[in-house]
Formats: structure tokens, C-alpha cells, sequence
């Protein structure tokens, strides 16, 4: 299997790169995102073995589709060392461990089904840790086989950087600068996040919204001298090896809620940076039966616009909202530029054109109107895309509805991804909703919906009055740099 940059020129196929080639990095170094030359095909005949795999099994499986320059023992090992009821052991009770990713049915009614998949039951209680745990796995073994280390340099809405840093916690070579948004994260996540001690941990909190943080680390993963020097890598969900891992949780998911490849399920992913839901596309691409994928959002619409008007419009700084479902709250997706590739037929000159337009008119525009820069938007629904917006009183009162229905707790994230779904019910399709998080990690909403405190998962009752440790900065390049150099050792 080899990868392209959504930026490459043709004759760069010919040099395309291998999965432990980018594993530890993220931009290519033409400042595009890779993606496999060619998504590897799933046959009916391989579904139906699947079924009756453990998650790990299914993870070893899809993994030799994209990691295939790496020996299949040393990714079982991997696999089943990551996917464990140990690891992700905070389930319900009424949910096993071992299923690691288990379905809930909400609701079916006149055909229409409403499912939940819970994804949140790894260490930092968030959908990130299903990816994380396994990249910090592959993480330590490339950077054991070559003997090397790795200064991992990311930013956090709230759940990549508690996710990331719990997950590369000890890891030998391995040092970790992450960035959020300075006083914009739920006291939950911060206190994750800030009450690491581990020497291999940096946190740094940035005067500004997510979309700065984000900027900061594509501005320093394009100064090639200065990545290389430090040797720089990202977990974000721009880096592949993260997206590929994602990929497995949709093949469970429909293999759990079906019992024929015939049948056909749709999902609704919350979304920001459209990591997740771009994992859904390509299980899609892969052959996967997936009728829609809805994208829900928050206030902080931007994808939600462009999946109904075909306007791509970035947001400023100033203009993106502080909401209660934070983890979305970014205006600037940095994987939709996977996604756009695939739309303009793969066509990396195209994409540098409008991705030039995003640095310099702040979007662009395939509407196919008069002055549009193009009419791809025709051929969204091509790949099963719909959308739809959240609001604060949205998902307070979903997360009362739910609580009332179906007698369970939901962070304020997956309300909006329920609010959504319920939009885009068909009959004869099941729904599946993506959890993002439990609701302990948004306390301050659940309090105000429900008038009382979310339940937290033994370990994590007073994580707020730990000891916090972290540096403010300004969004400034240079200083970054400096506190990075100063950091590495290098």
C-alpha cells in the first residue's frame, strides 16, 4: 500500500510513501495530507468472516489493508495489546468490557431505528482514546526499531490532548507539546489534561481559539528544517496511522447491527475537524454498506454550510463561537481537505488552488452558481453526505430527552449528534450515533440539564483539585519554536 499527498504533483506517485514512512508525522511536506493511492476493497465474502472476529481481530484485519509494510505478527501484537477489556474498561453496567465498542438500540419504530455506539469507555473517556492508545503503541515500536525519538507537537479542542497524552505517557523517545485554547476547555478536560507530572509531558495553553492552536502546528510542521531538526511528529487527527484506527470502529459498528451485507446502515458522527466522520468516508470508499453520513455540528457551523450550500467559508478567530459541546468548536477542518481530494476527482492541483483560496479569501465555493470556483457540490450526495446544526438549548434539552427515554446520561457532544440523527431517521435504515465522550466530562452542562452531576468512573471523582501544570502563550510562531527547541533537548 502506498500514500499520495492531497498536494503532490503526479510524478510523485512513482515515490510514493509507505505506512511507516508517515506514521510519525502528519503534513506531507508539501503541506497536503496523505491518503492511500488507491482505498483498498472489501469483498462480502471477507464481511462475513469478520462478523464473528473480536475487535482486535477486526482491527489486525483492517490494518493489513493499510499497514502492509509492517509483518503481520508484529501488528497482531499490537492490535490485541491495545484492544483489551483492561484498557477500556470503563463500560457501563450494563455493557460488556470485552465488546469494547458495544450498540445500544434507542429507539425502533415504524422501521426507523436509532442506535448508539459507545466509544468512550477507554482512559480519558472520549471517542479519541479508540486511535490514541494504538498510535502510542506503533509509535514505540518504530521509534524502538529505528532507535530514535519523537517530540509530538499537536492541539486539542479537548479531547485529542488528554487522549494523546495518556496514551504516550511513558513512552520511551518520546516527549509531548500540546496545545489548547487558553481558559476554553471544560474544567474536566483541563484537569485531565493539566494534572499530568510526567516529565515527557508539555502543556501549553494558547491565548486564543482552537483554530490558533491548530495554525501554530501546521505553521511549524511547514518549516521542513526546523520539523526535521527537532524531529517533530503529530497525533492530530491529520496524522493517518489516527484515521485508519477510526476506520475500524465503523466496520464494528455495522457488522454489530446487521446480520446481512445486504442490509445497509447510515451514521451521524459530531464533527469539527471532520477526523471522525472522515474515517466513515473511507470505510465507505472501502465497500463498506454505508447509506448517509450525516455530520452534525455545533453553532461553529462551517461544515454544515458547505454539506448544504457547497460554501467551504472559514470562520475568524473572533467569530468562532464558545460553546457548550467545546471539542467542536473549530472553524477550520483540517481533514476535510481529504475529503475535497476524493470530490475533485483527485486532482491535487485543484485542491492546492482552493486550499490557496482558504489562505487567502477564507474559502471557496462549489455551489456551480455564477463566480463559484466549480460545480462539484453535485456530486456530494454521491458519497452519501448530509449535515445538520446544534444548538446550547438543542442539546440541553436532548440530553433531558434522553435521560428521560432511554434512562442514560450523554455528554453534551453525542446531544448533538442525537439531535441530528433524529433529522435523518429513515425507515428501514438503522442510525447509528457515534458517542463522543461521557458526560462526566462535561459536568457544568449536565448540571444545568439535568440538576444533578454526571457520574464519574472510579479514579476521576475529584480530578479538578489536582495540581495543574502548564504554560500560557500568545499564538506567536517564533515563541513557539523557541519553547519548543528549548524543550527537546536537540
Amino acid at each position: 500500500m502506498h500514500y499520495v499527498s492531497t498536494r503532490a504533483d503526479a510524478s510523485a506517485a512513482s515515490s510514493a510513501a509507505q505506512f511507516s514512512d508517515i506514521l510519525l508525522g502528519g503534513l506531507a511536506p508539501d503541506g497536503g495530507l496523505y491518503l492511500p493511492a488507491e482505498y483498498p476493497q472489501v469483498t462480502s465474502a471477507e464481511l462475513d468472516a469478520w462478523r464473528k472476529l473480536s475487535y482486535a481481530d477486526l482491527a489486525i484485519e483492517i490494518l493489513k489493508k493499510f499497514a502492509t509494510d509492517i509483518p503481520e505478527a508484529d501488528l497482531t501484537a499490537l492490535a490485541r495489546k491495545t484492544y483489551t477489556p483492561e484498557v477500556y474498561r470503563n463500560a457501563r453496567p450494563d455493557e460488556s468490557a470485552a465488546d469494547i465498542t458495544p450498540l445500544r438500540t434507542l429507539e425502533e419504530e415504524g422501521g426507523r431505528k436509532l442506535v448508539l455506539q459507545a466509544l468512550s469507555n477507554g482512559p480519558t473517556l472520549a471517542f479519541k482514546d479508540m486511535a490514541m492508545q494504538l498510535l502510542g503503541n506503533l509509535f514505540e515500536y518504530a521509534l524502538a526499531k529505528q532507535d530514535a525519538q519523537l517530540n509530538i507537537f499537536g492541539a486539542t479542542s479537548g479531547d485529542t490532548g488528554s487522549a494523546a497524552e495518556y496514551a504516550m505517557r511513558g513512552k520511551r523517545g518520546v516527549k509531548v507539546f500540546m496545545l489548547s485554547p487558553h481558559k476554553k476547555m471544560s474544567a474536566f478536560q483541563t484537569a485531565q489534561m493539566f494534572s499530568l507530572q510526567d516529565p515527557n509531558i508539555f502543556n501549553i495553553a494558547v491565548e486564543g481559539v482552537f483554530d490558533d492552536c491548530q495554525d501554530l502546528v501546521k505553521a511549524v510542521s511547514n518549516d521542513l528544517e526546523f520539523k526535521a531538526r527537532h524531529k517533530i511528529g503529530t497525533v492530530n487527527s491529520i496524522n493517518w496511522a489516527r484515521v485508519v484506527a477510526q476506520v475500524v470502529y465503523y466496520f464494528r459498528g455495522y457488522l454489530a447491527a446487521t446480520t446481512s451485507n445486504d442490509q445497509k446502515v447510515s451514521f451521524t458522527v459530531p464533527s469539527g475537524n471532520f477526523g471522525n466522520i472522515c474515517a466513515g468516508h473511507i470505510a465507505r470508499m472501502m465497500g463498506l454498506p454505508i447509506d448517509k453520513l450525516v455530520v452534525a455540528t455545533n453553532e461553529n457551523d462551517v461544515l454544515d454550510e458547505f454539506f448544504r450550500t457547497g460554501v467551504y467559508r472559514v470562520r475568524k478567530s473572533a467569530e468562532t463561537h464558545h460553546t457548550s459541546s467545546p471539542s467542536m468548536d473549530i472553524s477550520k477542518a483540517s481533514n476535510f481537505e481529504r475529503f475535497v481530494y476524493d470530490l475533485v476527482g483527485r486532482d491535487p492541483a485543484r485542491v492546492r488552488a482552493l486550499f490557496a483560496k482558504v489562505e487567502t479569501d477564507g474559502g471557496f465555493d462549489l455551489s456551480g452558481k455564477a463566480g463559484s470556483d466549480g460545480d462539484e457540490f453535485t456530486k456530494v450526495a454521491q458519497y452519501g453526505f448530509r449535515s445538520g446544526k446544534s444548538t446550547h438549548q438543542d442539546r440541553v434539552q436532548t440530553i433531558r430527552d434522553v435521560a428521560d427515554d432511554y434512562g442514560i446520561v450523554i455528554d453534551t457532544h453525542t446531544a448533538d449528534g442525537i439531535k441530528v440523527a433524529k433529522e435523518h431517521l429513515e425507515e428501514g435504515v438503522p442510525m447509528i450515533v457515534l458517542e463522543t465522550a461521557l458526560a462526566a466530562k462535561f459536568n457544568e452542562t449536565i448540571l444545568e440539564a439535568l440538576g444533578e452531576d454526571a457520574e464519574r468512573p472510579a479514579g476521576f471523582e475529584d480530578i479538578e483539585a489536582l495540581p495543574q501544570k502548564f504554560t500560557v502563550m500568545p499564538p506567536d510562531v517564533d515563541k513557539m519554536k523557541a519553547y519548543i527547541a528549548a524543550n527537546t533537548g536537540l
